[in-house]
């Protein structure tokens, strides 16, 4: 799966301008975060992916088509987007139903749809509640049941609308497990977030967003270690790499154990310098 943004553009009926062009490509199997305060742009960009939003200037092309040609139950096919509200997306009465939905609109076979639903349901941890209403399920399974809808359609890319959001713990860790996963089959994961713990575990290649332009898109490690930049998109990295920071460790940290690596080669470093010295202020006093 490719998509590439040219020279976006959005401005809604009541005149805000969302995307000021935005110039972007997205493709392969690595995971993408989309970060920024509100209201910098990334919904309006994701919903651009598959057709939910058509651009004021520039085109969006999803392997090679202009998203323009075509409707939104047509891209549906390709992009799934995963809302952050599950409400706005669930409407039968089984979690099954949800699941079923989508393959029967696109005349997927009952075999191919059981089978992969036996699938999807064991991935997403709902294969105990599929004949469970998807409003008695608990904030988190709800969110997974709306996952679940969309990975039956087999799309080559994913987006994940605030995925984390009222996730507990376990939560996440089912989440990045999904991402792994789909990544590992060569899916383009999309990921509007601003839960930044969860972002610089799970996403190699980080966007940032400001006022509806890409202030920085790069590896990670690149681009939380430009606080100036993050500074001016208000976007604050997470606890363990700020005090990594202050503390002067080389490099971005994001993790409590390589917070630990970092301080011993600090420390290895501070150890051989001093032992250099020693032995220069050695040698000229012999």
């Amino acid at each position: 799966m490719k998509i590439v943004i040219d020279n976006l553009g959005h401005v809604y009926p009541n005149g805000h301008k969302a995307l000021d062009g935005v110039d972007l490509t997205l493709e392969g199997g690595r995971p993408v975060a989309l970060i920024g305060q509100n209201g910098a742009g990334k919904t309006t960009l994701a919903k651009h992916m598959n057709g939910i939003l058509k651009p004021t200037s520039g085109r969006v092309l999803v392997d090679g088509e202009d998203v323009r040609t075509a409707p939104t139950s047509y891209w549906s096919r390709k992009v799934g987007y995963i809302f952050q509200n599950p409400d706005d997306q669930l409407f039968l009465d089984s979690v099954r139903k949800e699941f079923e939905f989508g393959p029967r609109q696109i005349g997927m076979s009952a075999d191919e749809t059981r089978a992969r639903m036996d699938r999807v349901a064991r991935l997403v941890g709902l294969e105990d509640r599929l004949d469970t209403h998807p409003f008695d399920l608990s904030p988190t399974d709800k969110k997974f049941c709306t996952i679940g809808s969309v990975l039956m359609m087999d799309t080559g890319a994913l987006i994940f609308d605030e995925p984390t959001c009222g996730q507990d713990r376990a939560g996440n860790e089912r989440l990045a497990a999904i991402i792994s996963r789909l990544s590992g089959e060569g899916r383009l994961c999309i990921t509007i977030s601003h839960d930044m713990k969860f972002v610089t575990r799970n996403f190699p290649r980080v966007v940032l967003m400001h006022r509806g332009r890409v202030l920085m898109d790069g590896p990670r490690e690149e681009v939380f270690t430009q606080a100036d930049v993050l500074r001016q998109a208000y976007v604050t990295p997470p606890p363990i790499t700020r005090v990594a920071q202050k503390a002067g460790l080389d490099g971005a940290v994001f993790t409590v154990p390589a917070f630990v690596q970092a301080l011993k080669a600090a420390r290895a470093r501070n150890q051989d310098c001093r032992t250099s010295e020693a032995c220069e202020d050695r040698q000229e006093k012999e």
